[in-house]
């Protein structure tokens, strides 16, 4: 593929020819158009998957060209295929720059493939991010896409150091309120493996309101001090989840869960830096809030500052149920099981009695750990405050 031509080189023809004999057509300053063959004819046909590749619909891949558009029109011709598999496709050896933007559905076909081979950059700069309004409330989001498969060996990096310099945490002259990196919503079958997530200005992940989640295989990594950066977060109206085989390790929870989720299945996690896996915290400011099936397996926490923890807030309603915590590994966390029910994130908390509630029961079984070298036979679950 011909590379953009500085100043010093004589003038980019209106069109070449490549080694593959596909003519591409040029802007004035070098920059690549539509492939020809993508607009007149069928995309290359791999396996019986057709292929969109992002190149083809104008895409850079130097790390600063703006490829937004690219990807966007590359999705448009991905989602409105009628193929049995159409798949949208990053290749390997660049490093794409992205603004905020949604992939929308539905789609033509049953199932859609997004292949990630390489990087993808947000803006460094919080002032060079291009929002809706001025609000950057997430960086890249899929919605409404039923039977998505998002899987490759590339890296999604949301460069979000300046974004945590002005956290509301973190800054005395003024706090950004950070966008999440990578958002899926109201989508059902959805399939995300074998990537690698970095730097998020807030949440690595965050799964909202869909069912049927198969996340396997999945490296996610912030410094310990980066704030709310939490690994995997699942949101309202979530359940049948699966979490699997993944190495997580951020500046908050590897894993959260949050109201109106359930059926959550969690396993075979590394997890540290971070503050753990949790649920909740639920029932702030008397809220109704619930979380029930949930189960996390052979997981170790690494250096961590929690373990696994229960958060409710006193006064409010609702319940977190039917929760099993098994086969837990603790290598120096600070507080490797915590089920609180008197949580409160500021100073000042009222207390509140219970009332027209049940009496809530926790028990351990089978539950060793050590803290700081020492032995701890009394783990905070059997705590009956």
């Amino acid at each position: 593929m011909g590379e953009q031509m500085s100043a010093a080189q004589p003038p980019v023809p209106a069109a070449s020819m490549e080694s593959n004999g596909n003519w591409i057509h040029r802007q004035s300053d070098g920059r690549r158009e539509h492939n020809v063959q993508s607009r007149h004819q069928e995309p290359n046909n791999n396996n019986g998957r057709h292929i969109f590749n992002v190149f083809d619909y104008g895409a850079i891949g130097d790390g600063r060209a703006d490829d937004t558009q690219a990807f966007k029109d590359a999705w448009k011709a991905t989602c409105m295929s009628s193929s049995s598999s159409p798949t949208m496709h990053i290749p390997r050896e660049k490093t794409f720059l992205l603004q905020p933007l949604i992939f929308r559905g539905p789609c033509q076909s049953e199932n859609v493939h997004v292949e990630i081979n390489r990087k993808i950059v947000a803006p460094s700069d919080p002032s060079k991010w291009k929002c809706d309004s001025g609000n950057c409330n997430q960086w890249i989001t899929f919605i409404e896409v039923d039977g998505l498969f998002i899987e490759g060996f590339g890296t999604i990096d949301g460069q979000g150091s300046q974004w945590w310099d002005h956290s509301c945490g973190h800054s005395k002259h003024g706090c950004l309120r950070a966008p999440r990196g990578f958002v899926i919503a109201h989508s059902n079958n959805v399939h995300l493996s074998n990537l690698s997530f970095k730097d998020s200005p807030q949440m690595h992940i965050s799964f909202e309101r869909s069912t049927g989640i198969y996340a396997s295989n999945l490296t996610i990594t912030a410094p310990g001090n980066s704030p709310n950066t939490d690994g995997i977060h699942i949101k309202k109206m979530c359940e049948n989840v699966f979490i699997d085989h993944s190495q997580i390790g951020t500046g908050d929870d590897c894993i959260s869960i949050s109201d109106g989720t359930s059926h959550i299945n969690i396993s075979r996690i590394i997890c540290g830096p971070g503050h753990g896996i949790s649920i909740g915290s639920l029932g702030k400011g008397g809220q109704e809030e619930t979380v029930e099936y949930v189960h996390v397996s052979d997981v170790e926490f690494m250096g961590t500052s929690n373990g696994v923890r229960i958060k409710t807030w006193q006064g409010g309603k609702g319940y977190a149920r039917n929760i099993v915590f098994e086969r837990i590994s603790s290598h120096g966390a600070t507080r490797p099981i915590i089920i609180d029910q008197f949580y409160c994130d500021h100073e000042g908390c009222r207390n509140h009695s219970t009332e027209n509630g049940e009496e809530t029961s926790s028990y351990c079984q089978n539950a060793y750990g050590r803290v700081h070298g020492e032995v701890v036979p009394m783990v905070p679950c059997l705590d009956r405050r």
